[in-house]
């Protein structure tokens, strides 16, 4: 028997879950996401301002310290400043200074604001986990973030996450393929080992990280309006991203990932025919300014059992004349991602899937 906390840390929404594998109970929260958080206090405080902590998502972090450092002094630790960009110097363009360790050691707190950078927060989670009345106390913590990596010279960091993700796919073409333990991260994935890191100081006997995009796409494939069609057509339609993915028998055919401002119902459409048809390329996705594509065996769109839409922006395909499953695991869109860490760890560590 076990608890669970896991937590889906997107643009717009941190994303909660409390599973007791004992009871069969489950708790959940929707609060602000880290990067809203933070990007609030910025705003409200005053005077110079020192960032430390890690790499995280950055949201409207960026344009946000832009305008601060406009009007005053903005500090941010080195290891917190590839939340805004892996080129220092793209940094330094948004007025901050980049410190080292030790001029951050060095520097008078009292003389100005300090704000921490991190995609969890222990304190505030801590928190969280209080108002659902249950103890502080997991056998396994799970994160799922969406992480680029840190690409080798001359290599495009949509292409290095592409690389990436066809090198674990092919050994299991299976989303949780992509769940990895807090002591096996791949060293180029750093928010992922950031929010490892920072898992690590809940009350934990074991911490995972997954790609947020992977967690949602079996997340979803578990409702149970879908989940004993095959194969089915997964979209996640989340703040910033949007994925979608082909799954037959349990196997990744195929997925997408675009930019959720980026896309029209019109064209989200046709790249669900095209994925599922094997006509959608890695390519030709960039070159529409999307994340990337990989096929790994056409499925067939005429041949697709189900369509499944979660995420916080799937109203996006509500005017495309398909027949679209509004998805809802464990009765809740927004528990999409979460769930899809609950299962993958629950599959890494060989036990059963939580039925849902």
């Amino acid at each position: 028997m076990a608890r669970y906390l896991l937590m889906d840390v997107g643009a717009g929404t941190l994303d909660l879950l409390y599973y007791d594998n004992a009871t069969a109970l489950h708790y959940k929260a929707v609060v602000k996401s880290p990067a809203v958080r933070l990007a609030e206090c910025i705003e409200a405080s005053r005077g110079d301002l020192l960032i430390t902590g890690r790499e995280m998502g950055g949201g409207r972090l960026a344009e946000v310290l832009r305008r601060r450092a406009a009007q005053d002094r903005v500090m941010i630790a080195r290891s917190a400043s590839a939340t805004l960009h892996h080129n220092p110097d793209r940094v330094r363009d948004l007025g901050l200074e980049i410190l080292s360790a030790e001029e951050v050691a060095a520097t008078t707190r009292n003389s100005c604001s300090e704000m921490v950078f991190g995609d969890i927060d222990a304190k505030w989670v801590r928190t969280v986990v209080a108002t659902l009345g249950v103890p502080f106390e997991f056998d396994a913590v799970g994160v799922c973030v969406q992480d680029h990596g840190v690409p080798p010279e001359g290599v495009s960091h949509l292409d290095y996450r592409h690389q990436l993700f066809v090198e674990r796919l092919a050994g299991t073409p299976r989303p949780h393929a992509l769940l990895y333990r807090a002591d096996a991260i791949p060293a180029t994935m750093n928010r992922l080992a950031s929010a490892a890191a920072d898992a690590g100081r809940l009350s934990a006997d074991r911490v995972y990280v997954m790609d947020s995009g992977m967690a949602a796409i079996l997340g979803a494939s578990q409702d149970p309006g879908v989940r004993h069609m095959d194969p089915v057509l997964v979209l996640d339609i989340a703040t910033s991203h949007t994925v979608g993915a082909t799954v037959a028998g349990g196997e990744l055919a195929g997925f997408f990932e675009y930019h959720t401002h980026a896309v029209t119902p019109e064209r989200l459409a046709g790249l669900m025919r095209q994925l599922a048809d094997g006509t959608l390329t890695h390519a030709g996705v960039l070159a529409e300014g999307g994340h990337g594509a990989y096929i790994r065996k056409p499925v067939g769109f005429d041949n697709i059992a189900a369509i499944v839409a979660t995420g916080p922006k799937r109203a996006l395909i509500a005017g495309v004349d398909l027949p679209i499953t509004w998805g809802a695991p464990l009765g809740d869109n927004m528990m999409t991602g979460t769930l899809g860490l609950l299962q993958a760890i629950r599959r890494r560590e060989g036990q059963p899937e939580i039925p849902v």
